[in-house]
This record gives structure tokens, C-alpha cells and sequence, in this order.
């Protein structure tokens, strides 16, 4: 948090509940806040339902206002790679990503914002396990992505996983369930596009803006690669660059 607030030109207020710790201010004449959201797609949930209701609900009232407010989210984190020619520090944006969380499954027009075929040619692929969510794919705002993203980032195809160890294949103590589920996600392909990386937050991100209306985006840098098992553990200069292109640009 203070790695982003650190670039505002104005620092106006600062607020700290639980893991969420939140910085409002300016950057070049432009309000802006920056959030910590904690990690994984539960604690998304919390912040794109309440960030909405303190922008379209009157609180006095209870009820949703007539006029609605457009939000703009921008996620900037960490990930690793899943295709071996994303090298370590490229910005990765997710302007498709697959929830593997089942955040968005729990809310009505799910499938209205979803890309149903790609959908099911990835389940088909991997042989979807019945027992885990049903993995949902939505777009980053266009707008945000054409904007933010230009030539000097990877256009990516990002998953958003439910956990950190299990869920994205890594395996200490427990076994998997499926340990051939990455090496499938890497080979997998539907009209040219791969499945570039994996996170925890953008797919609850990108759905629940579009169910809301707000504008959303995610793109992380790179600080490993699970193809060819490398790994940056000093990435956080790669982490300010990107914060700071992404603020120059928003």
C-alpha cells in the first residue's frame, strides 16, 4: 500500500480495517485510492460488493440510487507463468480470466458475462473434475486493456485459482487429486489462445464488474515461471515500474 500511495501526488486520507488498508488521494489532478484486498477470490467478494455500495446505495435510505456510478479497478500483483516464453518480469494482463473459484457462479447473469465456448472447450480438455466449481471465463474491460496495456504487455489469459498450494498444482505434504491438471492447462488451446499464468484475484474481479457495471482490469508481473521452474524472489523493483506505468496511464 504505501509502495503505490508513495506515487500519489496528494495522500488525503487513510483507512485500516482488518487486512484491508486503504490510501486515498490524487495522481495528476485525478482522485485516486489504493486498496489491499488480502489474497484469494472470498476477500474480492467483500470489496467489489461493498466499493459498489458506497458508490450506488444510500446509505440513509438502504436503497439503490436511481443514477449509477461507474467504478474503474485496476488489480496489479504477482504471478507465475505457465508458458514457457513469459520470462521473468513481463506484465501480464488478464484480458480473459478463468475463475476457478466459483464466486461469480453464486450470482444471477453469470452466464451473460461469461465466455460460455471457451468454457466448455477447456473443460472438455482437462476433464473438468465434477467435484470442483465450475471454472467461468470473462473479459477485462476493453477499454482498460487498450489503454493500460499498449505494446509493452502480454495480453494473457489468466486463471484465478481458489488456493495457493492444491489448487494450482503444487503438492507438499497431500497429494493431488488431479496431478496432471497443469500440464493439460499448458497445452491447452482454444482460437490461438493459451492459458498464460495463474493468480488468485482477477476472474471475481473482471465478473463481478461486469455484473455491476464498473470497469475492471488485472495485470500482474511475472515473478516465476512453472514451465521452466524459475524464479525472481527480488521482484519488487519490477513491481514499482509496473505501478507506477499503471498509474501514469489510468
Amino acid at each position: 500500500m504505501d509502495l503505490v500511495a508513495g506515487f500519489f501526488d496528494t495522500q488525503d486520507f487513510e483507512v485500516t480495517a482488518r487486512e484491508f488498508h486503504t490510501i486515498g488521494g490524487t495522481v495528476g489532478g485525478k482522485p485516486i485510492m489504493c486498496l489491499s484486498h488480502g489474497i484469494g477470490p472470498d476477500n474480492i467478494d467483500i470489496v467489489v460488493n461493498e466499493l459498489d455500495a458506497l458508490a450506488n446505495v444510500d446509505f440513509a435510505t438502504r436503497e439503490v440510487r436511481d443514477e449509477k456510478r461507474t467504478l474503474t479497478m485496476v488489480r496489479i500483483g504477482t504471478s507465475g507463468a505457465l508458458q514457457p516464453e513469459l520470462t521473468l518480469g513481463t506484465p501480464v494482463i488478464a484480458e480473459k480470466s478463468l475463475g476457478f473459484d466459483g464466486v461469480l457462479n453464486y450470482y444471477a447473469g453469470r452466464n451473460e458475462v461469461s465466455d460460455l465456448e471457451f468454457e466448455k472447450a477447456f473443460c472438455e480438455h482437462t476433464g473438468w473434475n465434477p467435484l470442483w466449481a465450475k471454472p467461468y471465463i470473462v473479459d477485462a474491460d476493453a477499454g482498460l486493456v487498450e489503454s493500460i496495456g499498449r505494446d509493452d504487455m502480454v495480453r494473457g489469459n489468466t486463471i484465478s485459482a481458489v488456493g495457493f498450494y492444491g489448487p494450482q498444482g503444487r503438492e507438499l505434504r497431500l497429494p493431488l487429486a488431479n496431478p496432471d491438471l497443469n500440464s493439460l492447462i499448458e497445452k491447452f488451446e482454444y482460437k490461438g489462445r493459451k492459458v498464460t499464468n495463474y493468480e488468485m484475484e482477477s476472474a471475481p474481479l473482471a465478473g463481478l464488474g461486469r455484473l455491476m457495471g464498473h470497469r475492471c482490469m488485472t495485470v500482474c508481473s511475472i515473478i516465476a515461471n512453472r514451465f521452466t521452474n524459475v524464479s525472481n524472489p527480488n521482484y519488487k523493483d519490477g513491481i514499482r515500474s509496473l505501478i507506477e506505468t499503471v498509474l501514469d496511464r489510468i
